[in-house]
């Protein structure tokens, strides 16, 4: 739409002796011309909120965060009352290390949209990362309440319910969170960590194999795997051969602190130690040791 422009308004004098009078009077200022702002309207600026925010989607998935979030800072600018932008938004910050800022975001996504449960799935699982893990379990299960088929916010109770001590009902949501997704190993591998605990070692070794019928390389159940294995015949050779598969696979497990990190328990860290400390192994823990640390951003499991 093009610019439109206010015009001068002129008096045409429609007798002589008016003519004449003007003509003779002193000349009056001349008028400017005021141009017309055009403002955008409200469908203008949410298309183009929402071609930013597609935009912005599509830097997160190719993993560029900081340019995400400026771009979702953006979105809720141009569209303020829409809670997509805000949850996009928190993503980024959240993927580019702004906690707090990611937090300011979702708070505003749920004052505009209050049930919605994957804003309650997102708020507890910030909730979650800074250890809050009351308040994480309450927003999650109210998100529960408006999406009781989410096996990703079962999984996160499941972590809190664990970081509480509450081994029966974190086994609850993890074997709920497997129900729903068959293929869900993070969460029968979690089962197999409560099992281990309660030293129903069968039971967790029978899903360290399932988990890796789905997921044949992850790292995380190899190695506990083999841990649980070794404590029954220290030494033998499939618990020598799964540690070195899995140190190969992501060194950052022969550090217990990362192993506390991924909610294992003191008898299953006891007993890695006691795996790595084999002969056998000597070669892969001193190799893993000194790259552990270097595969912490790449993806493995």
């Amino acid at each position: 739409m093009a610019a439109r422009w206010l015009r001068s308004l002129a008096a045409a004098p429609l007798m002589l002796s008016g003519l004449m009078a003007a003509t003779l009077a002193p000349a009056p200022p001349a008028q400017a011309l005021v141009p017309y702002v055009l403002m955008p309207g409200p469908g203008t600026l949410e298309g183009a909120g929402l071609g930013i925010a597609q935009a912005a989607a599509r830097l997160l998935r190719l993993g560029q965060a900081e340019d995400a979030a400026q771009l979702a800072a953006l979105v809720v600018q141009l569209i303020p009352t829409d809670p997509r932008g805000w949850v996009l938004l928190a993503e980024a910050q959240l993927r580019s290390g702004q906690e707090k800022e990611a937090s300011v975001a979702l708070a505003r996504a749920r004052e505009l949209d209050p049930d919605n449960a994957g804003i309650l799935f997102a708020q507890g699982a910030l909730a979650l990362k800074g250890n809050n893990t009351t308040e994480a379990a309450q927003l999650i299960r109210q998100g529960l309440k408006l999406d009781g088929r989410n096996p990703g916010a079962y999984f996160d109770l499941g972590n809190a319910h664990i970081l509480m001590g509450q081994s029966g009902d974190a086994m609850a949501a993890f074997e709920k969170a497997a129900d729903l997704r068959r293929d869900f190993w993070e969460a029968i591998n979690n089962q197999a960590l409560v099992l281990f605990e309660q030293r129903k070692d069968d039971d967790a070794i029978q899903r360290w194999r399932r988990v890796l019928k789905i997921s044949p390389t992850a790292s995380e159940p190899m190695l506990a795997l083999a841990a649980a294995l070794n404590v029954r015949n220290p030494g033998n050779p499939e618990s020598i051969e799964l540690a070195h598969q899995a140190l190969a696979g992501d060194p950052n497990y022969v550090l217990e602190s990362h192993q506390k990190e991924q909610l294992w328990g003191t008898r299953l860290r006891a007993a890695t130690g006691t795996l790595l400390s084999q002969p056998a192994l000597r070669a892969d823990v001193e190799r893993a040791q000194a790259n552990a640390g270097s595969s912490s951003d790449n993806g493995q499991e």
